[in-house]
């Protein structure tokens, strides 16, 4: 038994006022009982009981312990029922971990109505554009943007997914012509994502099937947002997800190159330490996401 089965081992004994009522309510035999009372006092160095064939009563030191393991006990039961009372509120403080380009794009758009939803939740929200220990990081959860995940401890839900198309401005257009086919990206200046599968490779399927393009970027950027701003500076062609293009296609800063094309689409997760319902902030939370990414 761990200390608080004893504990409470302990108490039945003593208001049952025998071993072999106390081990009847706790379906365990009275020889168990006997070992682990007697393992305690050993550990303890001194008798908590006194026994005898007839009667059995405390001592000093037994009498200071029923009492200061009644009051743990209570203790104990209080923080469980607290917590089963609060398991499925949506409060206390949740930590977000997404890339710099997904939490300024979409998350923090959210945070607002998802804030006004739950005031009682307080949120942390952190950005990184590399994948980062979830467990050292303390957070509760992390929305990741791949291909798929790797198997891992982790607990992975898909949420949604990314399309991924080829970009430039009006004006480099302008000045060094449209590609025509995916063949002709290999003459236009590139700009590439550092993290991106397909930093000198892509995969770019349309009309006429799929067609793989090997490019050297001219330059190579690890943020999609800054590589968003040189694709509307003029600077080249280069591939963004919607989430990052949509705002700039949508006010003409960039226009769509090789429309027709499209790279293969990775796929958002919910990535969370623990089985996604098991805590009611980080479910609520990823609904909320959910719920965005089909708008």
């Amino acid at each position: 038994m761990d200390k608080l089965a004893v504990m409470h081992a302990f108490r039945r004994i003593v208001e049952r006022g025998s071993f072999a009522r106390a081990s009847e309510d706790l379906g365990v035999s009275p020889a168990l009982l006997s070992r682990e009372i007697r393992l305690l006092e050993e550990g303890l160095g001194t008798l908590l009981l006194t026994r005898t064939t007839r009667s059995m009563s405390l001592t000093d030191a037994g009498r200071l312990y029923y009492e200061e393991a009644q009051n743990i006990l209570a203790a104990v039961g209080d923080v469980e029922n607290r917590i089963r009372e609060g398991a499925g509120a949506v409060r206390g403080h949740l930590r977000v971990n997404a890339s710099n380009s997904f939490g300024q794009e979409v998350i923090a758009p959210m945070l607002p109505g998802f804030m006004a939803s739950f005031p009682d939740l307080r949120v942390t929200l952190s950005m990184d554009d590399r994948v980062v220990d979830m467990v050292e990081g303390g957070f509760d959860v992390s929305i990741r943007i791949r291909a798929a995940m790797p198997d891992s401890a982790l607990v992975a839900r898909k949420i949604g997914a990314v399309r991924q198309r080829v970009y430039a401005s009006p004006a480099y257009v302008a000045s060094a012509g449209m590609p025509e086919k995916p063949e002709d990206v290999a003459r236009h200046k590139v700009i590439g994502f550092l993290l991106a599968d397909h930093l000198t490779t892509w995969t770019l399927t349309g009309p006429d099937g799929t067609t793989t393009v090997e490019l050297d970027p001219m330059i190579r950027v690890g943020n999609s947002l800054v590589l968003r701003d040189l694709l509307i500076s003029g600077q080249g062609i280069g591939t963004l997800p919607d989430f990052v293009s949509r705002r700039a296609e949508a006010r003409g800063d960039l226009v769509r190159v090789l429309s027709d094309y499209e790279l293969p689409a990775p796929e958002i997760f919910a990535v969370t330490t623990s089985r996604l319902g098991a805590d009611a902030k980080v479910s609520a939370f990823v609904d909320h996401l959910r719920s965005t990414l089909r708008d």
